[in-house]
């Protein structure tokens, strides 16, 4: 199944996040933000489960604005989890 989540407090605007069945997170893509880093971050996270990336990337600041795009990320799956 496929989410987009709205960002806020951050520099890109919206992440599209693909559930698998098994409930591991598939393929996860930045709108805005920095290209490569962003990239990078869903590479990682791919084939990873829920809760075990929400516990890695919830509370990751960015210059101290209090979130972070890992960080939304993590509040993005918080709110998928909880439907």
């Amino acid at each position: 199944m496929q989410y987009k989540y709205k960002t806020s407090g951050v520099c890109s605007r919206e992440i599209t996040i693909d559930i698998n069945e098994d409930k591991t997170i598939g393929d996860v893509s930045f709108l805005g933000g920095c290209n490569g880093n962003l990239k990078g971050i869903g590479a990682l996270v791919k084939g990873r489960s829920i809760d075990e990336v929400i516990s890695v990337l919830k509370g990751i600041d960015c210059n101290y604005k209090g979130t972070s795009c890992p960080d939304q990320l993590a509040r993005a799956l918080e709110e998928i989890k909880n439907d």
